[in-house]
């Protein structure tokens, strides 16, 4: 690490890069509108009532602060480190999406926008923008892949009773990545009255750095929380990585503390090799451009983006946040990947030993904290942010070990 830079928390420059990566590559018909978001949001950061209603929504209608909790029972089980988790899942709609969505909510009804777009792949943050939509009254529309409504039909009749349009997205493999295409279609067509609410840290300048600003309210509470209960900062912290925004939003507030380890967790899907057969964009793709960004991505010798392949409809996109590319090139974060199969370990351990069903998402991260836990002391201290809960995966996990649902009537 160059003990010359003062700090990693400045970024983006005034073009929108975290180095090399970001930017804004968009069309001339939504630059005004790119502008004009991005006034907002700097006016919006100095301005106290802006934070005094965030605080409000995030104590009363989210249920924040969520709490660290210490999984004594997976601690004592892998015989290393002490573990605690993040509870997100445990937030108002079942995961951390909800924190940045209203954040860009609150922007949206300030600029005077009456209907909002979001894409979804997990379905996470599409239940998160129809349940604050159907708070203020707003008119609401998600893109979604074919794929992914199928695989998550829990969060999609969810979405249908908060009174959102779902729109099944079958192009390409009918997947996230799809569902972004289309979404960022929709937003060029109906720029007057529309605002796209995306729900990761990826997309053209300010999204990054203000869905960031957002989610660090993970990481600034999991630092207190862990002084609290330790009386000092973790050893190390892990979070999933799919676009990356709960481990942006639980690294952020971590990241001048050299001591801490940052460990990111990718998709490895059937394996990182040469079929491509996983979401491991750093791990086994290049930079290029994608949906308004410059990033690491999925691509093909010629630079075509590849379709990605994840057990977990949240970490299937072929891409990562634009931070996240800068802080594995400087090498601030370690990014890692796990397959399919050690996520769905993952998961059953962590049914078994802390009575919690967690999501696909946070199961890879979870599944690298069973990896080196044991390697580790006991008085080393890791968080893992639980970014969401399993009741959305239960019919995907049932499938994926075996099991017929209706054989337990």
């Amino acid at each position: 690490m160059n003990d010359l830079f003062n700090s990693f928390m400045t970024g983006p420059d005034e073009n929108g890069r975290f180095g090399d990566f970001g930017g804004r590559f968009v069309s001339e018909t939504l630059m005004p509108l790119i502008l004009e978001l991005e006034e907002q949001y700097e006016h919006a950061k100095t301005d106290q009532t802006f934070w005094a209603e965030m605080n409000d929504l995030w104590t009363h209608y989210v249920g924040r602060p969520s709490p660290l909790y210490h999984a004594e029972r997976l601690s004592e089980h892998l015989g290393g480190a002490k573990i605690y988790l993040k509870r997100d899942e445990l937030n108002h709609t079942g995961a951390h999406k909800i924190n940045n969505v209203l954040g860009q909510i609150i922007l949206a009804r300030r600029m005077g926008k009456t209907r909002i777009i979001a894409e979804t792949g997990a379905g996470q943050h599409g239940v998160a923008t129809a349940t604050v939509c159907a708070k203020f009254g707003l008119k609401c529309v998600v893109y979604m892949g074919a794929h992914d409504v199928e695989r998550q039909a829990p969060n999609v009749f969810r979405m249908k009773l908060l009174g959102a349009e779902i729109v099944p997205v079958t192009s390409g493999r009918g997947t996230l990545k799809d569902a972004m295409n289309d979404a960022l279609r929709d937003w060029v067509t109906n720029v007057d009255d529309t605002f796209y609410c995306i729900g990761t840290v990826a997309g053209p300048h300010p999204y990054p750095a203000m869905v960031r600003d957002f989610q660090a309210i993970i990481g600034k509470e999991a630092k207190e929380q862990m002084q609290a209960a330790e009386g000092r900062l973790p050893d190390t912290i892990i979070a999933a990585i799919g676009g990356g925004s709960n481990a942006m939003g639980l690294f952020f507030p971590f990241l001048d503390d050299k001591e801490v380890n940052i460990i990111g967790v990718e998709a490895g899907g059937k394996g990182v090799n040469a079929k491509m057969e996983h979401c491991a964009s750093l791990t086994g793709g290049r930079p290029g451009v994608l949906h308004g960004n410059r990033t690491y991505l999925l691509q093909d010798d010629d630079g075509q983006i590849l379709e990605g392949f994840s057990i977990s409809a949240g970490l299937d996109y072929p891409g990562i946040g634009p931070e996240h590319a800068w802080l594995h090139e400087i090498g601030r974060a370690q990014y890692v990947s796990i397959t399919d199969v050690e996520a769905l370990e993952a998961f059953q351990l962590c049914c078994d030993m802390e009575g919690i069903i967690p999501a696909l998402e946070p199961s890879h991260a979870l599944a690298h904290v069973i990896k080196i836990a044991p390697t580790l002391p006991k008085d080393h201290l890791i968080i893992m942010n639980m970014c969401g809960r399993g009741d959305k995966d239960i019919f995907t996990v049932a499938k994926a070990l075996g099991f017929e649902m209706g054989e337990f009537a």
